[in-house]
């Protein structure tokens, strides 16, 4: 039997992932969130959502420069993920803090998170504000990712991500589980 429960945000499995710009004064400063999802195939988009009812320097720096980048940590950087997540860019410098290294996009004026192995350079599409956050799709203009999570055919393989997954209703981290099919097969035999 099922139970209602208090209502609440969730989404499962969400990615933990971490948006990146640049500040007015060229300054990289970079937020981790909770909610972040693909909108769109054509043209390849992404949307994500940050708390405007708190001081998120981030935010403003996207809204101020309509760029900016989307990083996958993988879980080996849970804390410093944290730590993106908990401090604000008006009190540090969050990236020199953990000792993330950074450089310029290829394609847009927002800076990449060299630790993370897969990143998506994006332009702000549209912005919209939903309760208490600013919800920002970005069209993805360029993709980068390491070697070393990539198969023959240049598409990156999940498990050699080892991507970072959040509970928002335990506030917990996971480590993603494993395969189990290919999808788009086993419905088939529904057909």
């Amino acid at each position: 039997m099922k139970v209602n429960i208090k209502n609440h945000t969730m989404m499962y499995p969400a990615p933990a992932v971490v948006a990146s710009a640049y500040d007015e004064d060229g300054n990289a400063d970079a937020c981790t969130l909770a909610f972040a999802t693909m909108c769109s195939h054509h043209p390849p988009a992404v949307m994500i959502a940050i708390n405007s009812t708190l001081k998120r320097k981030t935010l403003k720096s996207i809204l101020h420069t309509k760029e900016f980048c989307v990083g996958f940590p993988s879980a080996e950087h849970m804390a410093e993920v944290d730590y993106l997540g908990i401090e604000t860019g008006y009190n540090a410098d969050k990236l020199a803090k953990v000792n993330f290294n950074h450089h310029k996009a290829e394609k847009v004026n927002a800076p990449i998170i060299d630790e993370f192995k897969v990143s998506v350079e994006c332009k702000v599409m549209h912005i919209a504000e939903v309760g208490s956050h600013t919800q920002i799709t970005g069209e993805i203009v360029n993709v980068q990712a390491e070697e070393e999570v990539l198969d023959d055919k240049n598409k990156i393989v999940f498990e050699k991500l080892d991507p970072l997954v959040y509970d928002d209703i335990t506030h917990s981290y996971f480590k993603a589980g494993e395969k189990i099919d290919d999808a788009f097969k086993p419905g088939i035999k529904f057909r």
